[in-house]
Formats: C-alpha cells, sequence, structure tokens
C-alpha cells in the first residue's frame, strides 16, 4: 500500500480544516499528518505521494513556515513521487495574485521531479492572475473560504475522489 503523507501548517486555522476534511476523504488510517512547522527533507523521501497545503498571504506569498522550508525542498528527488496541491485564498481581496501559493509550491515540487495529481477547474471564481493557473485549469484544489465557503465541502469531496485515482489507490 502507498504511503501518503498530508503537509500543512497546523497551526493555521483554514488550512487545518480543509486537511481534516481531506484525511476524512482518504480514511484517517490511510493518510500522516506531518505538521510542516517540524518537517524535514527526509519526512519527504518517506512517502510514495505527498499532498501539500498552503494559504496564500499578502501580495501572493506563501506562508513563512513554508518559505523557511523551500531551500530545503529544492534540493529533493521526487522522481516517480505524485504531490496534490491544495491552497486557500481570497479571490475579492487578493483578484490580482489568488491563490498564488498553489503555483509556488507546484514549481518547486515540479523541479524535483514530482508528477502534479489533482488539477482542477478555475470556472467559478473571479480572478485576474494567479501563479496557480495552468491554461484555464489550477494545478491543485483551490479553496476561498472567504466568498466560497459554502462550495468547500463538494470541491474537497470531489477532489479527493479525483485524487485517490491519480494516485493509484486501491479502494
Amino acid at each position: 500500500m502507498k504511503k501518503i503523507g498530508l503537509f500543512y501548517a497546523t497551526k493555521a486555522d483554514r488550512t487545518t480544516w480543509v486537511a481534516e476534511k481531506i484525511q476524512k476523504e482518504f480514511g484517517k488510517d490511510k493518510i500522516d499528518i506531518v505538521p510542516i512547522e517540524q518537517a524535514w527533507q527526509n519526512d519527504f523521501a518517506a512517502y510514495d505521494c505527498f499532498i501539500v497545503g498552503a494559504s496564500t498571504w499578502f501580495d501572493g506569498e506563501l506562508p513563512t513556515y513554508w518559505d523557511e522550508l523551500l531551500p530545503e525542498l529544492r534540493t529533493l528527488d521526487l522522481k516517480g513521487k505524485k504531490v496534490a496541491i491544495f491552497g486557500l485564498g481570497d479571490q475579492i481581496r487578493y483578484p490580482e495574485n489568488f491563490a498564488d501559493g498553489i503555483g509556488l509550491l507546484a514549481e518547486v515540487f515540479e523541479e524535483d521531479g514530482a508528477a502534479l495529481a489533482g488539477f482542477t477547474s478555475s470556472e467559478g471564481y473571479t480572478f485576474e492572475r494567479s501563479k496557480a493557473l495552468r491554461g484555464n485549469q489550477w494545478c491543485g484544489l483551490v479553496i476561498d473560504l472567504d466568498n466560497q465557503s459554502g462550495q468547500a465541502e463538494k470541491r474537497i469531496k470531489e477532489w479527493c475522489e479525483q485524487v485517490k485515482k491519480e494516485f493509484d489507490l486501491k479502494p
């Protein structure tokens, strides 16, 4: 059975809310929580697949806990591993860099050789620009709890089903 690590900031309330929903969809016994505040290079080496999550801060930046880990992440060899990324953003207050954190993480993991999983449609969102876009798709799951909280649980559920298939997990 493939080992899946769920990496996110356990001290970030909204990110934790989404991560807990993801863990529930996968099954608590099928996915390990790895607090990003304490993660090291070898934590990533221990898993076949990753689900990573982050909010987008300020003008399209990653939160500090991810920024501090990026130099270490850039040294990983993740060929043959899959990563699915989720992120949070506010499309009304930050339309010019909505959910950029997803795109920033995607760049690092792709440079390390990992294959991205969990692309989703950008339909239904209103924004100007985002580093998380690849064509007309997000390179992960985008959640806007400020403006579209009523759609969050449905999007999470559908994304988890998709990611399970892309991770080649047995039902």
